[in-house]
């Protein structure tokens, strides 16, 4: 598959140097070939991206044999993001290229309520109050993780 990043360094990659524990990420799942971390400008608390730990630029661009246990963790995260979260519902996506602020492949996934506030593509962004705030709310996620 073509590399669609616009750049051939993975190193440069903010993704690939939270993966490799070079630049810090409040992390909810860690494992050979994934991860999952708070993002550092939630939609809302508890906004979750989940990534695949080799550089990987779109969606189009991941190995076949990687999809499906890419999701399935997608899937887990959604579920502890819900539960860890209170929150009645999810919001899932995928951005490939347009709108894709790190040219690495992110899920983001997002707790939802009704009248929350968001509406079609505005997305107003916030962020947590302190390190502490979304290091307890890293943890809840994680400990909901089945």
């Amino acid at each position: 598959m073509p590399d669609r990043s616009g750049t051939a360094d993975a190193g440069a990659c903010t993704f690939c140097r939270i993966a490799a524990g070079t630049s810090p990420a409040f992390e909810v799942w860690r494992d050979d070939a994934h991860m999952a971390f708070l993002d550092t400008r939630p939609l809302f608390d508890g906004h979750v991206l989940v990534v695949p730990r080799p550089h990987v630029p779109t969606l189009g661009d991941l190995e076949p044999v990687a999809i499906g246990p890419f999701f399935i963790l997608v899937q887990r995260i959604e579920d502890a993001v819900r539960r860890a979260c209170d929150a009645p519902g999810t919001f899932v996506a995928v951005n490939n290229v347009v709108s894709q602020s790190v040219p690495h492949l992110h899920v983001h996934v997002v707790p939802r309520r009704p009248k929350d506030g968001l509406r079609g593509f505005f997305w107003p962004r916030t962020r947590y109050p302190d390190d502490a705030a979304a290091r307890a709310t890293a943890e809840r996620i994680a400990a909901a993780i089945r």
